[in-house]
């Protein structure tokens, strides 16, 4: 498949049974080949640590992709869906703008194929691999308005000269500028002492909109759904991306930068509820988690659950047979 580096691994987990009343995540998904039928699900890996590595983080990101195999391969399906994994782009040596470009190809070719792409991240900058590819799929060339939404505690709008995990947005907001539009940007979750001024000051000048962490406690949670509601009127198709590190560090210990308050997970499966019956939802990534940081496995469980919402509530069954 064009742009993916490393053919999808064998998957496998506890077996129960032959029947769909036993039927797991690692019994559902198939390696991608190129001809499934429009609807399904295809997963794709990004293994990246370089752009944590250039933002100054904790290291271990790479390794994300797998552990969230795994932790999905048990995970319990309560119907019959149409899973598909394209394998994995990864960054060689510290060549990070040849993966993400590399995955924006396949994320054009799936999304023009019909399909439903979650990616599997890898660092932050995993997002704006995803976004050339939604950038550049059919859909947009034929005029669909794109948003991001964007669930974490940071804007990752730096203005590093260097790609890094904190500056995929704002590369978004210069390409669709190149293209002669504006970003649609949004997000959730923002904490305040992790964003300098210069930051926020960035983010009003975009245009982007933004609820801090402590806007977004369950007793909120009508403001919080009015936002998203606002933000799915604006759009034809969406690009969710979720960071980990928006979660309270409890919930998500392995990430680089653990959340000192975080949105709750409740709030998180809420939003990507919103979002996935609105049946906008072109992309779905999750961002950030390093098992080596975590915790009894804790944030990768987690990750695995919001995955297996989404993409159970998004993708279409298997037929009747």
């Amino acid at each position: 498949m064009t742009g993916v580096d490393i053919a999808p691994p064998e998957w496998s987990g506890r077996d129960d049974g032959p029947g769909p009343e036993h039927l797991r995540w690692h019994g559902a998904v198939s390696p991608y080949d190129g001809g499934a039928a429009p609807g399904a699900c295809v997963l794709v890996g990004f293994r990246s640590d370089e752009g944590v590595r250039r933002n100054k983080g904790r290291p271990g990101a790479a390794r994300g992709p797998a552990t969230l195999r795994h932790a999905l391969a048990s995970t319990a399906l309560a119907r019959p869906v149409r899973l598909f994994d394209a394998g994995d782009v990864a960054v060689t040596g510290s060549d990070l703008e040849g993966a993400q470009q590399r995955l924006g190809a396949a994320v054009a070719g799936l999304l023009d194929a019909g399909h439903f792409v979650t990616v599997l991240g890898g660092g932050h900058e995993v997002a704006f691999g995803s976004y050339l590819g939604i950038a550049r799929s059919a859909a947009v060339a034929a005029g669909a308005r794109v948003g991001v939404l964007n669930l974490d505690a940071h804007f990752d709008l730096r203005d590093d000269a260097a790609p890094s995990s904190g500056t995929p947005f704002r590369q978004m907001a210069e390409n669709e500028a190149a293209q002669g539009r504006s970003l649609n940007y949004a997000v959730l979750g923002i904490a305040q002492p992790g964003n300098t001024a210069a930051l926020f000051s960035r983010a009003e000048a975009l245009g982007v909109r933004y609820l801090l962490d402590e806007e977004c406690g369950p007793s909120n949670l009508p403001a919080v759904e009015s936002f998203v509601e606002e933000f799915l009127g604006s759009v034809d198709l969406v690009h969710l991306s979720v960071d980990l590190d928006v979660l309270p560090a409890a919930v998500a210990p392995g990430v680089s930068a653990p959340a000192a308050f975080g949105v709750g997970l409740e709030v998180v499966s809420r939003v990507c509820e919103l979002v996935t019956v609105s049946g906008k939802l072109a992309l779905f990534e999750v961002a950030e988690l390093s098992p080596v940081l975590d915790i009894d496995n804790r944030t990768a469980r987690t990750a695995a659950r919001l995955i297996h919402q989404v993409v159970t509530g998004r993708t279409q069954p298997e037929p009747a047979t």
